[in-house]
């Protein structure tokens, strides 16, 4: 719960007002309603957080809904997953709910419509239909069966209901406005034949609700009195009170509809779509894979709840669609297990290293602190021996005066051990170094309190007993596209962009022995290596291990032309946000594949966005190559928001609009005819 001194994001401010307008604050409710067609992924997180987060600050209710309206991609799979992922997050639901618990009484609210004279039974495509609804510059076309008999459209719906017409033969559509300058009161569908079995009421139904018939009547049955939602619902929400109009009774709760943008990551993709696609085409193992971002996959990966939440504070809640760098997802994994993972030692790439001088047959037990970050944490027993393992990259022959590891006769001390120093090498006929020979000091040893123990030397390296070491499987994992934006090009796949060592698999690590009994539940600091859990393919004789991330971010050095790392400002990274006018690229890029309602969204957020650009920055993008149709458009939408503010026009001005005028995409057209 925030502290009332801290400052409120936009969505408290509208509680908090409505409070102080006298909304009574034991009627506040608030829901999470997760659609059960895929897991939960990072950008779910947010609402999740959002959501739950108010119910706790306010000690309101929050339900858990499943707005399951569509049998055709949906699965108790999912609904099973929601669950667990919502619980494993700490929050608690007051009631679980779904939909589809209030078909029969959407049902009726549909007869009621019809007998109003305000829905109606169209048999035409979803197609025809489309392309009546007109464009967001040019009215639709009513359908020819708007003016159906309601005798006839309640008695094709009751036999649609009772499934006596395939799918798609017969829709049931709402009588509003097909002038409206939001599309989506253009007579807008409501229900639809699907002959398949849902997963909670099998074949019962025949006709599923629309999504927008749905959600907010849903809202109205449960008495939410805050229904929050992403941004692309901001231009539903007339709809979603138009239909709440049709039913509501002034004695109860209306709920209202506000919005938030959503939380998108860099280097990912947040569609469920594209994450089934990835699951179905095996580019991952599954929706858990550790390289997806769904929260079975970063918990997998080791992430922790309180990361995650944290990660959503910090990242916030914003009216505008923007990008969250993933360094910041990182950092805060850092910071979390920085805090509570046990230190440990494990050797990757292993060498072997004999110490010549130490007993053959004597083992000693030494301490190692199990965190530094944590007085209270205790240490464990670590087995030293003559013979022992060592990273590969910590020796060199001659490592030169900048290599601060072990090379032939320069000392480095062994992690909670001794100081020792290489002597000489054993290579293979490959000329591979298969072993190293060092001498120790015997009265080097760490914490021992003798003088030879203060003793300071350049480097600290990390190291098992071969005689005690416990065998592993070690799984390192990378970002899974190498692209920002992966699915932001208009000329390019999503998977084109697929990062191909995005999982590299050690076979053979070597672990100290107290990992032979660690559990899923426990997070390990492999010392120098970076953090790492227990994976769930883990066996008896068979352990597995995730790496989560590594001690810091390498990649931001490795590509610093893709991007940024955030740095911390006190124990917060400030974000690096991007310009108005990239986002309106990245948005434009995708233009040309939309459509309908997601076309609609898309421009909207254009035109807001280029309330923030100046025209000096706009009129560079009129020599945009004319095979990108996409970012034309975009430019175009921009301009005439600037004209609308007084922007005087030009001859460039004018070249550009008269090339969108003869262009063939009828949007760009569309969108240069209005600014004549």
């Amino acid at each position: 719960m925030k502290d009332s001194t801290e400052s409120l994001n936009f969505i408290e401010h509208i509680i908090e007002e409505d409070l102080a307008n006298g909304f009574p604050k034991e009627k506040l409710r608030f829901r999470f309603p997760p659609e059960p067609n895929g897991y939960l992924h990072i950008g779910h997180a947010a609402s999740i957080c959002l959501n739950f987060g108010l119910g706790e600050k306010y000690q309101a209710p929050v339900n858990l809904r499943f707005d399951d309206t569509n049998p055709a991609k949906e699965e108790q799979e999912y609904v099973d997953a929601i669950k667990r992922d919502i619980a494993w997050l700490g929050f608690t639901w007051a009631e679980e709910r779904y939909s589809s618990d209030y078909f029969q009484q959407l049902y009726d609210w549909a007869v009621q419509l019809i007998r109003e004279g305000k829905a109606y039974v169209d048999e035409q495509t979803s197609e025809e239909i489309a392309a009546q609804k007109g464009t967001p510059t040019s009215v639709g076309t009513p359908s020819p069966f708007r003016n159906r008999p309601i005798e006839e459209s309640l008695d094709l719906f009751e036999r649609m209901k009772n499934g006596e017409f395939p799918a798609g033969s017969y829709l049931l559509r709402a009588k509003i406005d097909m002038a409206s300058p939001n599309m989506h009161m253009r007579d807008p569908i409501l229900y639809r034949i699907i002959n398949k079995a849902h997963h909670r009421t099998g074949s019962k139904w025949c006709i599923y609700p629309m999504y927008d018939w749905a959600h907010g009547q849903s809202d109205y049955v449960e008495q939410v009195s805050h229904s929050l939602c992403t941004l692309e619902f901001k231009a539903h929400r007339e709809l979603y009170d138009w239909y709440l109009d049709q039913i509501y009774d002034s004695s109860l709760l209306r709920p209202k509809q506000r919005e938030f943008a959503r939380r998108n990551l860099s280097f990912t993709v947040m569609s469920k779509r594209k994450l089934l696609e990835l699951v179905q085409k095996k580019i991952v193992n599954g929706w858990d894979d550790p390289r997806m971002p769904t929260i079975s996959g970063l918990r997998r990966r080791g992430y922790t709840p309180s990361a995650i939440r944290n990660f959503s504070e910090i990242a916030g809640i914003s009216k505008r669609d923007n990008v969250t760098e993933v360094s910041l997802l990182e950092y805060c994994i850092r910071e979390d297990l920085n805090q509570t993972a046990t230190r440990v030692m494990g050797v990757l790439n292993p060498v072997k290293l004999v110490i010549t001088n130490y007993p053959i047959d004597q083992t000693e037990t030494l301490y190692l602190e199990n965190n530094p970050e944590d007085p209270n944490s205790g240490t464990h027993e670590v087995p030293f021996s003559r013979e022992l393992y060592i990273e590969r990259e910590d020796f060199k022959e001659d490592g030169g005066k900048k290599f601060f590891r072990l090379s032939i006769g320069n000392e480095v001390r062994l992690k909670s051990a001794y100081i020792i120093k290489a002597e000489s090498v054993l290579k293979d006929e490959q000329g591979e170094i298969i072993e190293i020979q060092a001498t120790y000091d015997p009265d080097s040893k760490s914490g021992s309190g003798s003088e030879a123990s203060q003793r300071k030397v350049k480097g600290t390296l990390h190291w098992v007993s071969i005689s005690h070491a416990v065998k592993a499987e070690v799984r390192e994992y990378d970002r899974l596209f190498l692209d920002e934006s992966p699915d932001s090009h208009e000329d390019k796949n999503f998977l084109d962009f697929i990062n191909p060592d995005s999982l590299k698999i050690i076979k053979e690590a070597y672990l100290e022995p107290y990992l032979s009994h660690a559990t899923m539940d426990e997070k390990f600091q492999f010392q120098r290596l970076g953090y790492f859990t227990l994976d769930p393919d883990s066996q008896p004789g068979h352990l597995v291990f995730n790496k989560t991330v590594g001690l810091k971010d390498t990649w931001a050095k490795q590509n610093t032309e893709t991007t940024v790392q955030p740095k911390p400002q006190s124990t917060v990274p400030q974000q690096p946000k991007r310009k108005a006018l990239n986002e309106i690229q990245q948005i434009s890029k995708k233009l040309t594949n939309l459509s309908g309602e997601k076309l609609e969204n898309a421009i909207q957020s254009i035109q807001e966005l280029a309330k923030e650009v100046s025209y000096d920055e706009l009129e560079p993008l009129f020599n945009t190559a004319a095979k990108k149709v996409g970012t034309r458009i975009g430019v175009t939408l921009a301009l005439g928001v600037m004209l609308k503010k007084g922007q005087q026009r030009n001859e460039t001005m004018e070249a550009f609009i008269q090339s969108g005028l003869n262009d063939e995409n009828e949007i760009l057209r569309s969108a240069a005819e209005e600014l004549t």
